[in-house]
């Protein structure tokens, strides 16, 4: 049981390793003791059981999230205007924001003791890197794969036209952080990690456009976003070849050590990763090399000629 006093220096729960005041883990179990009157140390992910934690909700989610992108599409044709409902967007991506930067910190504090203690390749192979408190994080990043979805709904209310990589990217994603459950893939925590820090600089971009303000740097998270699936797609190209090589009959160059993880939820999440690499470097392309005026991604192609003349308004 954690300890009451959120001031101290240490904490008593194992998975603890920052001072209260500032410690994920510390306000996680506080969470879980008043949700549940368990710590955080009881739960358990247990398929078919857990909320959210079959194959065939995870299916019926995709299934029923598509059919909202067209069905809702087709039916927005029929309205005259456009819904804004701009305080709950507002709202969505500032909440976006702080869950993301959460969950960011909530990794580091479990993930960075390791890597000090116990060396990097241990974190992304180790068989004992996948811990309860570890499985508690992947479970809420994935829950939160499913809150994304409201992106969807808002865009689609406000009669926005979809990119294909909008809706291939946020309904496979969600499937993705399930296999990752499922397959218990070590590697999956630097994966999260950078998606998080990823959304935690797009969201806050979200929240500043619905705001009314005007970002300059939206050109950045795309190119962050790309950034991103290259580091994903080494390292998860790496602990795939490390894991095939170990276990093959045919002698083959290795370094005879094995990760941790299941093949199909490697070779899914590769396979997926690599494609979300190409599409997002053609809409990079298309965007703001070209210019073109693609569907929405939740970003614009940015127009250099229209901010300098308005930077001229304002100083005449």
């Amino acid at each position: 049981m954690a300890e009451i006093n959120p001031f101290s220096l240490s904490g008593t729960q194992y998975s603890q390793h920052w001072p209260s005041l500032v410690s994920p883990d510390y306000w996680l179990n506080q969470g879980f003791i008043l949700a549940t009157g368990q710590p955080k140390s009881a739960w358990r992910w247990s398929p078919g059981a857990t909320f959210l934690s079959t194959q065939r909700v995870v299916l019926t989610g995709v299934v029923a999230y598509l059919a909202m992108v067209f069905g809702g599409q087709i039916i927005m044709k029929k309205v005259a205007k456009p819904i804004r409902l701009k305080r709950i967007t507002q709202a969505h991506n500032l909440i976006l924001t702080l869950i993301s930067g959460f969950l960011l910190l909530a990794f580091m504090e479990q993930c960075l003791p390791a890597w000090r203690d116990k060396g990097f390749f241990f974190t992304i192979c180790g068989s004992e890197s996948w811990t309860q408190s570890m499985e508690v994080l992947y479970y809420l990043n994935y829950l939160t794969k499913w809150l994304e979805f409201v992106d969807t709904v808002l865009l689609v209310l406000k009669k926005k036209k979809l990119e294909f990589l909008h809706y291939y990217h946020h309904s496979l994603t969600m499937v993705l952080c399930f296999e990752e459950l499922l397959g218990r893939v070590s590697v999956a925590w630097i994966i999260c990690s950078i998606n998080l820090l990823v959304h935690v600089i797009m969201y806050y971009y979200y929240f500043l456009a619905s705001c009314g303000k005007r970002v300059w740097w939206k050109e950045v998270v795309t190119t962050l976003q790309i950034v991103q699936f290259v580091v994903d797609l080494g390292l998860c190209y790496f602990c795939l070849y490390t894991h095939i090589t170990f276990h093959a009959v045919v002698p083959l160059p290795s370094i005879g050590a094995d990760c941790r993880g299941t093949r199909l939820a490697a070779y899914y999440g590769c396979v997926l990763l690599s494609s979300y690499l190409l599409l997002f470097v053609q809409f990079f392309i298309k965007t703001y090399i070209k210019g073109e005026k693609g569907g929405h991604l939740g970003f614009r192609a940015m127009n250099y000629d229209e901010l300098k003349s308005k930077k001229v308004e304002k100083t005449e």
